[in-house]
């Protein structure tokens, strides 16, 4: 009887948090964790949207007092971060069903569609702080 040699497996350990900024990330899962960030801010700024929509609808005059806010830079910061928020989460989306449909899967596609969708994003996300600026 022959004994069969075996390969020790090699062990990976987590990353400790010292070393968070050194690692590497690759760019699909840059994207992946905005992706995770732009829903979770979405989720917690819902009652400040919510609030936003009830001043909306609820008089004339609480529109206007909508309109006086809106013009504040702060608001408009706010404004801008909720819209890369949804444009970068939408655009992610985009991407999970594209690899749903079991494309740009590869080791050397997976990059190209993750900087793709990434540039997508902030170009839309750009032209949407434009014009909450009021410059387009």
């Amino acid at each position: 009887m022959s004994e069969v040699s075996h390969k020790r497996r090699p062990e990976f350990r987590n990353i400790h948090i010292s070393q968070i900024l050194g690692y590497r990330l690759p760019i699909a899962g840059i994207m992946s964790i905005l992706h995770r960030v732009s829903g979770a801010g979405m989720f917690l700024t819902l009652p400040i949207l919510i609030y936003v929509f009830d001043l909306s609808i609820t008089s004339e005059l609480s529109y206007f007092r909508l309109i006086e806010l809106t013009e504040l830079t702060v608001v408009k910061l706010f404004f801008c971060g909720i819209a890369w928020a949804f444009i970068h989460h939408f655009m992610g989306g985009i991407r999970h069903l594209v690899n749903d449909l079991h494309m740009g899967l590869t080791k050397e596609a997976s990059p190209l569609v993750a900087q793709g969708f990434l540039a997508a994003s902030l170009t839309c996300s750009a032209v949407a702080w434009l014009t909450i600026f009021g410059v387009i």
